[in-house]
């Protein structure tokens, strides 16, 4: 069965109150009691920041365990808290709203900070925490750019912090179960998967004005890293994905979770050696600046990923020719003797090439993932995370790395193609397939460029390319006052 966002996240809020209620309210564990029984475990304090969109689920979920508590709501704008004084109303603590971030890593109160924040924050904000002495609950993708991610990770060891990424598949219990055949041989070796992201973006409209900003919100706080200049676009919330300066556009926006999962089965634990991107901001004219419509294409020495995203309407299902479709967002694992279909968080189906089925595997939830870091909160083992951030970074980085090469690329025609992994059958016929959809969609090249992105190498030790200009886009320059802190 498969539970919406918004299901889960009602359900959340409507065990909170039960959750406040029945755990004790004191911060640290406490001894042993008389005769050697243990002490209840005490809740955990939570700070969610960024809770205009998606920090709602956080909220949510935070709320509903029973050994964590939602001390504190932090938002640059203050609009948001109403909604969260209606959802905790009958709670007997009720949270406190905080418009500052710096405000909260400061508190000696607060155990674990939970970003829902814009992309362009995500690693500032962690790293603030951790130098604070919080656990780090953080969206994907963990960092803005390249450098953020390992600039993280090291903090992270540094000051023996718990830092997690927020791509909740890895908390499914049948997504853990996918993975596991995935690497068990059954489906013999396995050296090529494929992140779809066939999920329809509207166009977010051309506008040559400063987006409004809603009554009360404090934009220094909102631009923190970013340039203190007001975007042109129809609305300052959520169309920030699709501005380089705050977003990734889809491909670090919806992908992660699905290049995570890709990179997740083929077992690699570190960067490719070669990557390249095709694609743009296809079929629309408007104030967004990262594309909608992109191929990448990711090489190791003997491994291919296919990160596969469009977001114009889907208007013929794609399969690929395999049974267990039609894809959406989710992956394919291809091995020599079958392979494996998932078309959402938290299930997996596996095929020979006969298409006899192999296995099904199902089941989970968002919250398992939030509790995961709870554990190693405990435990003070970062092994102990599903996701630990250098995972987290590994997975962000190929958002990261496709976009450098498509934002280093030149207009081409549709039809042109990379020469990075030509010789594989699966790349062209993903390349046919994406294609097909943009003629589909009156795509005209003319109008909305396709860009054919620079191939580049990069040395996996170093996590540097020897191309200048694609090392120059693996970091960006930050305003004073809001500089990366790096080790």
């Amino acid at each position: 069965m498969q539970v919406s966002r918004r299901d889960c996240l009602e359900h959340a809020f409507a065990m909170a109150a039960t959750a406040l209620a029945a755990a004790p309210a004191a911060r640290a564990e406490e001894p042993a009691q008389a005769g050697g029984a243990a002490a209840p475990i005490e809740r955990l304090r939570v700070a969610v920041v960024g809770a205009n969109g998606r920090g709602g689920e956080h909220v949510g979920q935070w709320a509903g365990m029973p050994d964590t508590e939602v001390a504190v709501i932090c938002d640059c704008d203050p609009n948001v808290q109403a909604r969260y004084y209606e959802k905790f109303k009958d709670a007997p603590r009720q949270p406190e709203f905080v418009q500052d971030v710096r405000r909260v890593v400061d508190r000696k109160d607060i155990d674990i900070v939970s970003i829902a924040s814009p992309n362009h924050w995500h690693a500032l904000m962690s790293i603030w925490a951790m130098q604070a002495g919080k656990d780090v609950y953080v969206e994907k993708p963990c960092s803005h750019t390249v450098e953020e991610g390992r600039v993280m990770t090291q903090w992270a060891r540094k000051l023996g912090r718990m830092c997690q990424m927020g791509a909740q598949s890895r908390g499914m219990t049948g997504m853990r179960e996918t993975i596991d055949f995935v690497k068990s041989g059954a489906i013999g070796a396995v050296k090529v998967a494929h992140a779809t992201c066939y999920k329809r973006r509207p166009s977010i409209g051309l506008v040559d004005t400063p987006a409004p900003i809603p009554p009360g919100l404090d934009f220094d706080l909102w631009a923190g890293p970013a340039p203190d200049v007001v975007p042109h676009r129809q609305r300052l919330h959520y169309d920030w994905h699709w501005n380089a300066l705050t977003g990734n556009g889809d491909l670090g926006n919806q992908n992660p979770h699905e290049l995570d999962k890709a990179r997740w089965g083929l077992g690699k634990q570190e960067f490719p050696k070669r990557v390249v991107s095709l694609g743009g901001r296809l079929g629309y004219l408007d104030n967004g600046d990262v594309a909608n419509s992109q191929v990448t294409i990711y090489q190791w020495d003997d491994a291919l990923l296919i990160s596969d995203v469009r977001g114009l309407e889907m208007k013929s299902p794609v399969t690929f020719g395999l049974a267990g479709g039609p894809l959406g967002v989710g992956n394919v694992w291809w091995g020599t003797e079958g392979y494996v279909v998932s078309t959402n968080y938290q299930s997996g189906v596996a095929f020979d090439y006969d298409g006899k089925q192999l296995g099904m595997w199902s089941g989970g939830s968002s919250q398992a993932h939030f509790a995961n870091l709870v554990k190693a909160a405990r435990s003070r083992r970062h092994e102990d995370l599903y996701l630990d951030v250098e995972d987290g970074h590994l997975s962000s980085a190929l958002a990261h790395l496709g976009n450098v090469s498509w934002a280093l690329g030149e207009k081409v025609a549709i039809g042109t193609r990379p020469a990075l992994g030509a010789g594989d059958d699966r790349v062209a016929r993903t390349l046919e397939s994406f294609e097909a959809h943009l003629r589909e969609n009156a795509v005209d090249t003319g109008v909305t460029p396709l860009l054919l992105g620079r191939e580049y190498a990069i040395d996996p030790q170093t996590e540097r390319s020897t191309d200048d200009a694609a090392n120059r886009l693996f970091t960006k320059d930050y305003r004073k006052g809001y500089e990366l802190p790096r080790v």
